[in-house]
């Protein structure tokens, strides 16, 4: 057989072609498989505490209970799937629980009211369990501008409770600090809070940090603020002997400019770079945002079409790098207008009415999330806890079996790949497909013995990686 492309010119073309292409893995190395939360909770400064996340757990909890005591009450306010089917007298939602409970996992899913049932049930778990994932211990919007003397204070205060909160184990798994903008008005603050606040806690705890821990710039418009934080960082990590790249941090989407530069460009990569391997998220600001774009107050909602378009020029710019992309949060609180033990009949139902209509609110801003691919965003009361994991849960739930049958062909497909041959896209592509099953585990939509419906063990879930998962099988 006869070729005109000579052996050197083959050569050459290959090699130049390997350069480019690791260039490219090296920036647009696929979903990150490490955990992220679905929600990060906001709370003032002036209001954290070592055990914020218990208490806010338990205040999410007794308002579920109050406004939703059994599954159908939630299906009918949320019209789940097979709503229309359930009945409404108390006793027959009793019986009909009785019945679901004494059912096999197997069983139960046959029926009209499992999905229902299911997310009810796994919300009141992750309520009792780990209602918080991941919690913003705000000295910007949700603090305030205040006296010097004062967020000095808060700031050595915060420092205190979150190295009492580490001692104690009562810090949720994700935590961090929201500072002021590096803007010209606000950067000096914004650097003072933050050496405060890291100088009083890496001294208390002897230079350790929380698991998880994360500085969020807000506001970033232009790299140079980036860069100003990640100097703090290195200076920091010096002073207390810490490894490099120790701190993290979010950058945060709230303005125009932030999606398109003075030069028609996208800047967003351009900050991602000038963080040097620390930023792990981008956060959406949809009030700061929307209000940039010029909408008006009252059609400022996650639910607005700027916002889509926000978010997807945010997915271009950055997906496949690796970066966790956040939404913002709805500013509907689930809270009824009548307060006190001794409620009148029609008090009740008045409070009902108004926190149903705001679940509602939340639960279909938090799909619209979802479905549009974020699988993250914000919360601000603890009210708005339980409306979060209804969505999320449904979310996973609805689609978990075809995503499983999807999985497990695709790991039977991908095990026959050769290592010279696609092992490379099939470990990216599966690698997409095993983030949704972590995702669903982490937030405690599926059980570990759910996901191995996808073939794989429980011991390769852990693994976290598509890619090690098809070495270890084939080494095997």
């Amino acid at each position: 057989m006869k070729f005109t492309i000579t052996s050197d010119i083959k050569n050459t073309i290959l090699t130049d072609l390997k350069v480019a292409n690791l260039a490219y893995y090296n920036i647009y190395k696929g979903d990150s498989p490490e955990r992220q939360p679905v929600h990060t909770v906001y709370g003032g400064a002036n209001l954290f505490t070592h055990d914020t996340a218990a208490r806010m757990s338990q205040a999410a909890l007794n308002n579920f209970k109050t406004y939703a005591p059994n599954f159908v009450v939630l299906a009918k306010v949320l019209e789940l799937q097979g709503h229309h089917t359930m009945p409404n007298q108390e006793d027959m939602v009793q019986a009909l629980e009785e019945k679901l409970a004494a059912l096999s996992e197997t069983e139960r899913r046959e029926h009209p009211a499992w999905l229902a049932y299911t997310v009810y049930q796994r919300i009141v778990q992750k309520l009792t369990q780990e209602a918080v994932e991941d919690f913003r211990i705000d000295f910007e919007d949700g603090f305030g501008n205040r006296p010097d003397d004062e967020e000095d204070a808060v700031a050595v205060q915060a420092a205190l409770e979150v190295a009492k909160g580490m001692e104690m184990n009562t810090l949720p798994p994700f935590i961090g600090i929201r500072i002021k903008p590096f803007t010209e008005d606000l950067k000096a603050r914004g650097i003072r809070t933050l050496d405060i606040f890291l100088t009083t806690l890496l001294e208390k705890t002897n230079g350790k940090l929380p698991e998880h821990f994360i500085v969020m710039l807000p506001k970033v418009v232009i790299p140079e603020q980036v860069k100003a934080l990640v100097r703090i960082f290195e200076a920091f990590e010096q002073a207390f002997q810490l490894p490099p790249l120790t701190l993290k941090m979010e950058t945060m989407v709230e303005q125009t400019q932030a999606i398109m530069d003075a030069e028609g460009k996208n800047p967003l990569m351009s900050f991602i770079r000038a963080s040097e391997g620390r930023c792990i998220a981008a956060h959406f600001g949809t009030y700061d945002y929307t209000a940039s774009a010029g909408i008006t107050a009252k059609y400022q909602t996650m639910a607005h079409p700027v916002c889509d378009f926000a978010h997807h020029m945010t997915k271009v710019a950055l997906g496949n790098t690796g970066i966790m992309l956040s939404d913002g949060a709805t500013n509907v609180m689930p809270i009824g207008p009548h307060r006190g033990e001794n409620l009148s009949a029609q008090q009740r139902r008045e409070n009902a009415e108004v926190v149903h209509k705001a679940w509602r609110t939340g639960f279909d801003h938090t799909m619209h999330s979802l479905t549009n691919g974020l699988y993250q965003g914000w919360d601000l009361h603890p009210a708005q806890l339980p409306m979060r994991y209804a969505a999320v849960y449904t979310f996973f739930l609805e689609s978990y079996e075809d995503a499983a049958l999807r999985l497990r062909h695709f790991v039977d497909k991908a095990a026959q790949a050769t290592l010279s041959g696609d092992i490379f896209d099939d470990a990216a592509t599966g690698q997409g497909l095993l983030n949704y099953f972590l995702k669903a585990l982490n937030c405690g939509a599926i059980s570990e013995a759910e996901a191995t419906v996808t073939g794989l063990s429980v011991e390769e879930i852990r693994l976290r990686s598509f890619y090690q998962i098809l070495q270890k099988r084939r080494e095997g």
